[in-house]
């Protein structure tokens, strides 16, 4: 894989974790339209490669890691308890929104994992209040994971292909400003309402999902306090940020 400040941050996070999750809920997986929340209930995922035109090498990664019945009857309760329904979806396993990141912070693959749906349609306000629904979780030890990227123009990625180092051009940079500034002072309304508040929103997100489980992990978290772990620029477009929320770290 690919040398990058994104992935040499992640390699080295797990030293610095206050104490090994007792299992993971990745909220990233199966894009499409679900019309209810989802989450995976495999006894041992299978590893989904859901991309096309990357090197040989990176389809015959391999991340193993075991399910979890108890976490997926846990998410369930908790979501159900909150008026919603749930569909445990068994035999899927882990799309790359789980098992690229999961796979360099937990390279041996013993933590068990779950995987959520982001539900596309429904915006950030559900995601948020999906993920204060699921809060209790990180007092059960489960470390709950909004996996995506914070800049994520595809349409422009031709023009970076070959340019991994490449700066982020204005339009990636004021939309990546905004967002952690809004973070960083807790201005969740602003936040909720960013597509039509940040500069560039839609631009750099044509599409949400791969920014909703942002709002899932803030949600979460309380709503902060926030610590800002990392930001980098890969292909020039695709901003890797990574924050906590709550205590996590």
């Amino acid at each position: 894989m690919t040398d990058a400040p994104a992935r040499r941050f992640l390699e080295d996070l797990a030293t610095d974790w206050p104490e090994r999750p007792r299992a993971v809920l990745d909220d990233f997986g199966f894009i499409g339209k679900p019309k209810v929340p989802s989450v995976t209930a495999s006894d041992v995922n299978e590893t989904i490669h859901d991309f096309t035109g990357f090197p040989a090498e990176l389809y015959a990664i391999r991340y193993a890691a075991p399910g979890s019945a108890w976490l997926v009857e846990r998410v369930a309760g908790l979501l159900e308890a909150g008026g919603g329904k749930v569909s445990r979806i068994s035999g899927r396993g882990l799309d790359h929104g789980a098992w690229v990141p999961l796979r360099l912070i937990f390279p041996q693959a013993d933590i068990p994992v779950v995987q959520l749906s982001v539900q596309t349609e429904l915006g950030p306000d559900y995601h948020y209040r999906l993920g204060q629904l699921l809060a209790p979780l990180r007092q059960d030890g489960v470390l709950i994971v909004g996996s995506g990227s914070f800049t994520h123009d595809l349409s422009s990625f031709r023009e970076y292909y070959n340019a991994l180092h490449a700066p982020a051009p204005p339009w990636v940079d004021q939309f990546a400003e905004w967002m952690t500034a809004a973070i960083d002072e807790g201005r969740i309304h602003d936040l909720l309402s960013y597509r039509k508040n940040a500069p560039q929103a839609v631009r750099n997100h044509p599409s949400e999902e791969h920014l909703l489980p942002l709002f899932v992990a803030l949600g979460a978290g309380g709503g902060g306090p926030s610590n800002h772990l990392h930001a980098s620029t890969t292909h020039g477009i695709l901003r890797m940020d990574a924050f906590a929320f709550g205590d996590t770290m």
